[in-house]
């Protein structure tokens, strides 16, 4: 994936970088975890190790720096958008949308919807439904989207 905002491109990630991923995944997710009282570094490593899988995981970079990952991972007849972590600091710079435009180009290519969930009260979930999700259900912790 090339373009948009300072060339944002997707490159391999390896079962080395799982370490690394874990602390981005905390720095990204920290604000909204401790604003419901819910940040626990040690159970968001522990449940990010049990699914990874790297070949499913791509890092974002931007300008050559890593900015984020996102891990899509095929289910049936749709992609799950496992996750989708920017760093706090590159947040609202179009880099989102920009992985996420890929995500749905792959999904338009598998003839597929795309399935996501977003932690209550986190700004994610406005992002979500910006860009076409619509809320399917509720979990205790977090709201279920799809996209056609």
């Amino acid at each position: 994936m090339e373009g948009g905002p300072a060339s944002i491109t997707l490159t391999p990630v390896s079962a080395a970088d799982a370490e690394g991923l874990v602390q981005l995944r905390i720095e990204a997710m920290r604000e909204s975890l401790e604003r419901i009282g819910r940040f626990d570094p040690v159970r968001a490593r522990e449940r990010f190790l049990s699914g990874f899988d790297p070949a499913c995981t791509r890092h974002i970079e931007m300008g050559g720096q890593r900015v984020g990952f996102v891990v899509v991972k095929s289910d049936g007849d749709t992609l799950l958008l496992d996750h989708l972590y920017v760093r706090p600091a590159f947040q609202g710079r179009g880099v989102g949308a920009s992985v996420l435009q890929d995500v749905f180009d792959q999904a338009r290519s598998a003839g597929c919807s795309v399935k996501v969930g977003a932690l209550r009260g986190s700004r994610s979930n406005d992002f979500y439904r910006k860009h076409g999700f619509v809320e399917v259900g509720q979990g205790e912790f977090d709201i279920y989207y799809m996209r056609p």
